[in-house]
């Protein structure tokens, strides 16, 4: 056991509350330098990336238990990745590797502003090659919530996979965790995005959603309108609806009750990540416990938990090496109270 304190480390985790997330991992190409195009930066440097990763990541580094599923290539990107997420004790005996086809890349440009702008290389990646047979079905019996997104969904043979995972978890009595994570340039059009992120809407536990996603899947109405979410969005088997604002935290909606969770003041760097280390945070507090989505108070402290997640990722750069371990969040937990 090359990695015995690893594998110690895990042991002591909850295998009870293991958090399975499903979908793409990718290397992030991030400009040296901030607000600039991608044709005017000087360099780039590599990192990795994808939301169902980051979010698994995220789990572990807050002590929680994860694990991925997903397919990369066999390729030196792919063997990089599958070793960042066995470092950060996610359990990836659910990882493929594709000798046909590579690793996904994604060059990510930050914006004086710090909102990125995107540009894809996969025609097909690894990740989309993934096929329902090759799926690790007794890792999906475990999992208490399944977590994924809509990237999966645009291609055939990983868009049938995603849904037979979906159909396995569920049948084993996972909660369906789904932040839909809109990249419209992947789609192959605006029309198709919104239908394939509708597909498997109704299906879904627990939805995270961005302002700008609420905009775009409802074809233009306001993101701050209650009724607008509740008619157009909340579905009857969904238990909880989030609504992510950045800085200003995030709306939070169930059968019984409403409201909103004030965010966290910090400096942002790069907001790459906010969104998936905002999920680990709110799934790694359910996970061993999902009666907090029924109570008010407990469910108020698991999204601001989840705020302060986000808000410590944008202060750095970079997804995973961003991403807060439990100290972290208490260290600034802390220092809020006493300012």
């Amino acid at each position: 056991m090359a990695h015995s304190a690893l594998s110690g480390k895990s042991n002591d985790k909850e295998t009870s509350s293991l958090v399975v997330s499903f979908g793409e991992m990718l290397i992030d190409f991030v400009p040296t330098e901030t607000g600039v195009s991608l044709a005017e930066a000087p360099a780039f440097k590599k990192a990795p990336g994808g939301a169902p990763a980051n979010v698994a990541v995220g789990i572990s580094r807050l002590g929680g238990s994860s694990a991925f599923i997903g397919k990369v290539g066999a390729d030196e990107f792919g063997y990089m990745l599958a070793d960042i997420l066995k470092k950060n004790d996610v359990d990836t005996s659910g990882m493929r590797f594709d000798s046909n086809a590579r690793t996904a890349l994604a060059f990510v440009t930050l914006r004086a502003d710090g909102e990125r702008e995107f540009l894809f290389f996969r025609n097909p990646s690894a990740d989309m090659l993934l096929h329902e047979s090759e799926l690790d079905i007794s890792l999906m019996k475990q999992a208490k919530i399944l977590h994924y997104g809509s990237i999966s969904l645009i291609e055939e043979p990983c868009r049938s996979a995603h849904l037979a995972a979906l159909s396995i978890a569920k049948t084993s009595g996972a909660i369906l965790s789904y932040d839909p994570n809109l990249r419209l340039a992947l789609w192959p059009s605006a029309e198709a995005a919104q239908k394939g992120i509708n597909s498997i809407w109704d299906q879904a536990d627990i939805i995270k959603i961005s302002e700008e996603e609420i905009t775009f899947l409802t074809g233009g109405d306001d993101p701050n309108d209650d009724n607008v979410v509740l008619k157009k969005l909340f579905h009857p088997n969904l238990k909880l609806l989030i609504v992510t604002e950045g800085s200003k935290g995030c709306r939070y909606y169930t059968k019984e009750f409403r409201g909103r969770v004030a965010g966290v003041k910090v400096k942002p760097v790069d907001t790459t990540g906010a969104g998936d280390a905002f999920v680990s945070g709110f799934l790694y507090s359910i996970a061993s416990d999902h009666s907090i989505i029924q109570d008010e108070k407990r469910l108020r402290k698991a999204l601001y938990f989840a705020n302060v997640c986000g808000a410590i990722t944008v202060t750095e750069r970079g997804a995973i090496p961003a991403l807060p371990t439990k100290e972290d969040v208490l260290q600034f937990l802390l220092e809020a109270a006493t300012i």
